[in-house]
């Protein structure tokens, strides 16, 4: 198997916790990034001491820029310089170098005299015993082509210049990739690997601020593997990211994700990169919904939400028998209410407040995706159960809360909890039809990195929100049948709904549970009926609704009535509601579908509206 690197400039924080970074995620290697070694304090023999000592290969020093094809004095300066980086190589305990293509105004083109310089170079590398490795910037003034940057390697034919090959350089531009198969694999000095979405930026600014891990962008990286794979390269895959979220987040979080991409990217190309069976990743089990919700909350504030759940048509049907833990059903939907004084839950509720505390996912396989979970460096979590309870696999999930696999949903009800009698009232919500997590901004592609690759997930278009006061970046995941659907939302402003319920709930966290229905009428009716009530929508949304499609008359009267929003997609129709928010904290959803794939995005901005005039003033302590 490849070894597995990432260059220190993909990370936060200084040199050293950048190294300790992935050192802990479990990488072999690091590239050290020249700017991370200038503001170090200590010597470039420190950083190869601490890299040994963390037991982290140094694959690289990099970059080398502006070298090749400059005119005199720049030329002969240009080898000086490169000697002194030969020096410093030495001392940090590395023997390749990477140049990157020249982007100087003054550089002179043509490919026998770059080709010419860097056999130059190549004799005075291997007087060191020393590697250069040349990488075709997608920017570069004369080079910023793989193809070309490879015919000027074999053209210098020596045996310590090579090419580096980076997808990012390679798949942004839309270079093909076959003709990476043309090369011998021992001229590929290093493969560098960089994911990006599909943005209408030129490739300077998208490569400096949006590059991602592998499987979190648009660019077929896995393609590019397969191409390079195909030569015999068994060399270093290493991570060099750029992006902003990544700079603002944690280093250790940053350098698990990027791990965790090596690790999906080698399962999903598995002849390529394992030699063993035993290295390849458990399959991704079949999900099938969520099993239950649980609730952390404390006796004062449990009554107001039993009441709540009441008002929506749920009945308690169950005790647990030796815990202060409740059970809430309606039709596939499962509720938990937990006020026990200690443990996971009460921890939860003591650090966050009233929240969920724990989703449960029912899989079809609990053992495998856990295997899973563990080799995608998910961490897990055990708790003592009490006799003859039922322990149920679990990880940590976002915010700190927990993910339950069960295989079947509800198949620790009769095992923990004693049924209650409940009121036979019909079931008008069905199953829960979405959950949404809200959390930084810097933390999205993290846990769509998570989701995706333990579970069967797939991301849909990342969609922006338009909050009064700020926007909020909106990812759904949903699997196959869409039994199972999860949002994500992330704002960089500080003030937006997504940004409050952080502030207020202490950290990331299931910000609102949707639930569906056949019949959202008869439903609002019947929960009006028990004493609920819901978010007020402006009428002139529905001026506006009236204007823009044919609905009827009484069709219109009872949108305006209930305040139910309304959405259109092709012959798809969408009716959605929503409680008022909970404590400052959370909010339900009640959705109706017609053959309508979305979440109603044409009404978040009406929805957040009328929920910023509800709020409270939001107070953020000063520094």
């Amino acid at each position: 198997m490849s070894a597995r690197s990432i260059a220190t400039v993909s990370l936060s924080g200084s040199l050293d916790e950048k190294l300790r970074a992935a050192a802990s995620a479990g990488f072999d290697a690091v590239e050290i990034f020249e700017n991370d070694l200038l503001s170090f304090s200590g010597s470039p023999r420190d950083v190869g001491k601490l890299c040994r000592d963390l037991g982290l290969k140094i694959c690289a020093f990099q970059p080398f820029r502006d070298f090749e094809g400059m005119p005199e004095p720049q030329r002969a300066r240009n080898f000086a310089r490169a000697e002194r980086k030969f020096d410093l190589m030495q001392e940090l305990g590395t023997d390749l170098l990477l140049i990157c293509s020249n982007i100087s105004p003054s550089s002179l083109g043509g490919i026998d005299r770059a080709a010419a310089d860097f056999r130059e170079l190549g004799e005075r590398a291997a007087v060191r015993g020393l590697r250069v490795g040349f990488e075709a910037l997608a920017w570069g003034h004369h080079v910023n082509d793989y193809r070309d940057a490879w015919e000027i390697v074999r053209r210098a034919d020596h045996k310590s210049i090579g090419i580096i090959l980076d997808s990012f350089h390679a798949l942004a531009p839309a270079f093909p990739t076959g003709p990476i198969q043309s090369i011998p694999a021992d001229k590929i000095f290093l493969v560098q690997l960089a994911d990006a979405p599909k943005l209408g930026l030129d490739v300077l600014s998208w490569s400096r601020h949006f590059r991602c891990f592998p499987g979190q962008g648009d660019l077929p990286v896995a393609d590019f593997v397969k191409a390079v794979r195909t030569t015999g390269y068994t060399g270093p895959m290493s991570l060099e990211i750029f992006n902003d979220q990544f700079r603002a987040g944690s280093a250790v979080r940053t350098a698990t994700d990027g791990l965790r991409s090596l690790i999906l990217l080698e399962d999903q190309l598995a002849e390529g990169f394992v030699s063993t069976p035993a290295a390849k990743l458990q399959p991704k089990a079949h999900s099938r919904g969520v099993g239950f919700i649980e609730f952390a909350i404390s006796d004062a504030k449990a009554g107001d939400l039993a009441a709540l759940f009441q008002q929506l048509g749920f009945r308690r049907t169950g005790s647990h028998r030796s815990k202060d833990v409740e059970r809430w059903s309606q039709g596939k939907i499962e509720l938990v209410i937990n006020c026990e004084p200690d443990g996971f839950a009460h921890a939860h509720y003591v650090t966050h407040g009233p929240g969920v505390c724990a989703i449960a996912i029912d899989v079809d396989d609990a053992g495998k995706t856990m295997t899973r979970a563990e080799a995608l460096k998910a961490r897990t979590f055990y708790s003592p159960v009490g006799p003859g309870e039922l322990e149920i696999p679990a990880i940590r999930g976002v915010g700190g809360s927990l993910l339950y696999f069960l295989e079947q949903a509800g198949k620790n009800w009769d095992t923990d909890f004693e049924a209650l009698r409940s009121d036979p009232a019909k079931d008008r919500l069905d199953a829960v039809d979405h959950i949404s997590q809200s959390m930084p901004y810097d933390e999205m592609l993290s846990w769509l990195l998570f989701y995706t690759g333990i579970l069967d997930l797939m991301r849909l278009p990342q969609m922006e929100i338009a909050d009064p006061a700020g926007l909020v970046q909106s990812q759904a995941l949903t699997n196959d049948n869409q039994s199972l659907r999860v949002i994500l939302n992330g704002s960089s402003a500080t003030r937006t709904l997504s940004s409050r319920f952080i502030h207020e709930f202490f950290g990331s966290g299931v910000q609102h549970i949707a639930f569906s229905c056949a019949d959202i009428f008869a439903t609002v009716t019947d929960m009006r009926a028990r004493g609920a009530d819901f978010l007020k929508i402006p009428d002139n949304y529905y001026d506006d609704i009236e204007a823009k499609y044919d609905l009827d008359a009484a069709t219109m009267a009872a949108l305006r009535a209930n305040q139910i929003l309304y959405d259109r997609e092709g012959d798809g129709e969408f009716f959605q509601i929503y409680t008022h928010i909970f404590d400052e904290r959370f909010f339900f959803e009640i959705v109706q579908r017609r053959d309508y794939q979305g979440f109603g995005a044409a009404n978040a901005a009406i929805r957040l509206a009328a929920q910023t005039r509800e709020a409270r003033p939001l107070t953020i302590p000063r520094a």
